[in-house]
């Protein structure tokens, strides 16, 4: 069993994902290696990250009826990444499950799915 996709069930609810989200792009705003990647309004980049959270963890499945098969590591080939973008994303993320109580319990879990999510976005070197 993919212990990522209960996690949705001990959450209970959606929103501390958005939380998450939220605190994350507060981190990628401040990010000089992050935000030149990312457009100048952030809402959709939001909303995008929270809904495939919310389906890879066990939540409703609005990303992929939205948006199809999610195709991560395509949908980022536009934008260069390389381990300094890799790390600053890594960095951003934890300071936000930092500070997302509900997502104490399945840190272990999500620093896994996390560390290697990023790593797989690489798509340049440094």
């Amino acid at each position: 069993m993919d212990p990522l996709s209960q996690i949705y069930k001990l959450i209970g609810s959606e929103e501390p994902y958005f939380r998450l989200v939220d605190e994350f792009y507060a981190g990628v705003e401040e990010s000089f290696v992050l935000r030149p990647l990312y457009p100048e309004k952030l809402d959709n980049a939001k909303r995008s990250l929270a809904l495939f959270l919310i389906q890879r963890t066990g939540g409703r499945t609005t990303y992929s009826d939205e948006k199809g098969h999610p195709r991560m590591r395509a949908r980022h080939m536009p934008f260069a990444i390389g381990q300094a973008e890799r790390d600053a994303w890594i960095v951003c993320m934890n300071k936000a499950l930092d500070n997302t109580p509900e997502f104490v319990p399945v840190r272990k879990d999500l620093d896994a799915f996390f560390d290697h999510f990023a790593t797989f976005m690489i798509n340049k070197a440094n």
